[in-house]
């Protein structure tokens, strides 16, 4: 059976995104648009130099994310939206979004099927566990679904791709997480971004 991981791209004060996330501003307003243009950096305009990280993002069996992952809308599905990524997102297996609303599984080109689930974060990642099989499963995001995952103490391993810039507000990993005891696996410092594995 494969881990648990998680990757999350942050600023040094642990923001991920920022408020009011919505379709012009998908990582939210403000701030968030400085970790939008950050991230775009790092893992596109110098991918090459992050090739292993950018690999192992969307190198897993499976993958859950949470609703406003997938979508800026909140409350009953527009049936007309398939997520950000265009008719070929970048995952290429099952992806289980965790959302309070039911909606037939959406399949996509490459291998994407981005199933929706409304029973909680366990049911999930049971769902993912089965179709994984031996392969890892992965939280693609946000901080909010990591950090339910976090409580739970469900998380195996956890790597966070640091920003050099501080935001002072958003929606910050470990919120409302209880104390926990981690160990780092590795660090690798680029100008770009610095990326921290922490496993259990």
């Amino acid at each position: 059976m494969g881990i648990l991981r998680a990757d999350l791209s942050v600023s040094l004060d642990g923001y991920s995104a920022g408020h009011d996330q919505s379709l012009e501003h998908p990582f939210g307003s403000g701030t968030g648009e400085r970790l939008d243009g950050w991230m775009a950096g790092w893992m596109f305009e110098h991918g090459d130099d992050h090739r292993a990280e950018v690999d192992a993002v969307v190198g897993a069996g499976a993958y859950i994310m949470g609703r406003n992952m997938f979508s800026p809308g909140r409350g009953a599905w527009d049936p007309a939206w398939t997520g950000w990524w265009g008719e070929n997102p970048p995952y290429h297996g099952p992806v289980f979004v965790l959302t309070h609303h039911a909606r037939e599984s959406v399949p996509m080109e490459g291998g994407t099927t981005f199933h929706f689930v409304t029973d909680g974060i366990e049911s999930a990642l049971e769902q993912a566990r089965a179709a994984a099989g031996d392969l890892d499963i992965s939280i693609a995001g946000g901080a909010t679904t990591l950090n339910e995952y976090l409580a739970a103490g469900l998380v195996d391993e956890l790597r966070l791709h640091v920003g050099p810039f501080t935001l002072g507000q958003g929606t910050r990993v470990f919120d409302g997480v209880p104390p926990q005891e981690f160990r780092t696996t590795s660090v690798r410092h680029t100008p770009e971004v610095t990326h921290v594995t922490l496993r259990r």
